[in-house]
């Protein structure tokens, strides 16, 4: 590696152990995360440059962190970088190392949040100083968000800044995760860029029944066995498939016909999942069709009682142009003639967020990314999971997921890292994105 790469190498390997270390785990609740860990890192770090850095706390231990480089022309548009600092839960046990070791091994960063996304938490970071270290001085104005709680709906990071501190964080162009991993094509390497996200429809099924004697189970209303059943319709419900635009563009843009016909086609796609990959069948699958899985179960207070009420927590995401009505008229058909004995009540309702590609950041990505991957070029994507970019979609802003990884991480191993066990990231992808980061506020600000 030149000199420089070298230097910007082990910057953001030591800033992401650092961040991987703090193990901010978000588990859904007030007290979990305590991202103000991270904060402190990344406001030294930051700092240290003679950058003004802000912290927005939204409830104890869940600090924001922001840094700007101002623009000079009030004109000029205006580009947030913006990675999070919390990480989900993990099962130690599962991992072949510490999920908190931040361990550097055969050139590869492990640990919880390596993937997801401090990666490039760590990258916007470092460009962000490296930028401010060469006085840089564009047009328009760069800011760099470490947010807090995006693992848990953002209440309170994105959602609570663009209520609360909006002047601070909105700007016209927001990058976010994730996208850029090199996908083969016979054209060259693909990246795809996430323009727009699934929507949320997180539901709790209430099922009543009625209490009695756990010895005298004959013909008893146990709740706990109706909510067995429905648990087994819902995994087995099978929605139709959806071939919206931007799957199609995605697949046509990459796969050669033999392959992308079956991938949009309604009436093939199912089957042909089952064929491929599992990390490239989950997000075909998933990409195509409202997905519902049964997550949590709670029921019965004691052994020796049939319980009288349990409830089923559902995770539901929603593909585009879906409301809660669709979803309503999905849940009644996979319940079918047991919905009578339940309640449904939903505790979220996002519709799925797009932003267009006919943009100045969808160029300047495109220009730069093709000069660090060489023969690239961009394709659009649809993540299947929910990120902070639908925030600032609501708010206005033109948002996408990008980053660039190396040749060493592929779809297949990006796809089952993500929230999976054994999570890591190679240092050339830290450097690949590192310069990305750099290249695209000299192209869009300058």
């Amino acid at each position: 590696m030149p000199a420089d790469t070298v230097t910007i190498a082990d910057e953001v390997t030591d800033l992401l152990q650092h961040l991987i270390r703090n193990a901010c785990v978000n588990d859904g609740t007030p007290e979990s995360g305590y991202e103000s860990r991270s904060a402190d890192v990344l406001a030294q770090y930051l700092g240290g440059s003679g950058l003004e850095v802000e912290r927005f706390r939204a409830l104890e231990g869940r600090d924001n962190v922001v840094a700007r480089i101002e623009g000079s022309d009030p004109a000029a548009p205006t580009l947030l970088l913006m990675g999070h600092t919390d990480v989900v839960p993990v099962s130690a046990e599962s991992w072949s190392r510490d999920p908190f070791g931040g361990e550097l091994v055969d050139g590869e960063v492990w640990g919880r949040g390596a993937v997801d996304m401090l990666n490039l938490t760590a990258s916007m970071a470092v460009a962000f100083k490296q930028l401010a270290r060469s006085g840089f001085r564009p047009k328009g104005t760069l800011i760099y968000l470490g947010v807090a709680d995006e693992e848990n709906l953002g209440e309170w990071g994105a959602d609570h800044l663009l209520r609360a501190e909006r002047d601070a964080v909105m700007a016209d162009f927001v990058i976010t995760e994730s996208g850029g991993f090199q996908v083969p094509s016979p054209s060259g390497p693909r990246l795809p860029v996430i323009i727009g996200e699934k929507g949320s429809y997180w539901c709790r099924i209430t099922v009543r029944g009625t209490p009695g004697h756990a010895s005298q189970p004959f013909r008893t209303d146990n709740a706990l066995v109706t909510a067995a059943e429905i648990v087994r319709r819902i995994a087995e419900y099978r929605p139709p498939t959806m071939i919206h635009d931007t799957w199609r563009d995605f697949v046509t843009g990459i796969f050669p016909e033999e392959i992308a016909a079956p991938l949009t086609d309604e009436t093939e796609l199912w089957d042909f999942c089952g064929a491929l990959p599992v990390g490239i069948a989950r997000q075909a699958h998933a990409c195509t069709h409202t997905t519902f899985a049964p997550t949590i179960i709670h029921g019965g207070t004691k052994t020796n009682v049939i319980p009288d009420e349990v409830t089923i927590d559902v995770d539901i995401r929603t593909l585009p142009g879906q409301d809660a009505a669709d979803i309503t008229r999905m849940l009644d058909d996979a319940i079918g003639d047991l919905l009578p004995m339940v309640e449904v009540r939903s505790s979220d309702d996002n519709e799925s967020t797009a932003s267009p590609r006919d943009t100045p950041l969808w160029d300047a990505l495109g220009r730069v990314s093709s000069k660090l991957v060489a023969g690239s070029a961009l394709v659009p994507f649809l993540t299947v999971g929910a990120t902070d970019a639908r925030f600032f979609r609501r708010a206005g802003s033109t948002a996408y997921g990008f980053g660039l990884f190396s040749q060493r991480l592929s779809f297949e191993d990006y796809a089952t890292m993500f929230h999976g066990n054994d999570e890591r990231v190679d240092v050339d992808s830290l450097v690949l994105s590192t310069q990305l980061w750099e290249a695209v506020a000299h192209d869009l600000l300058a």
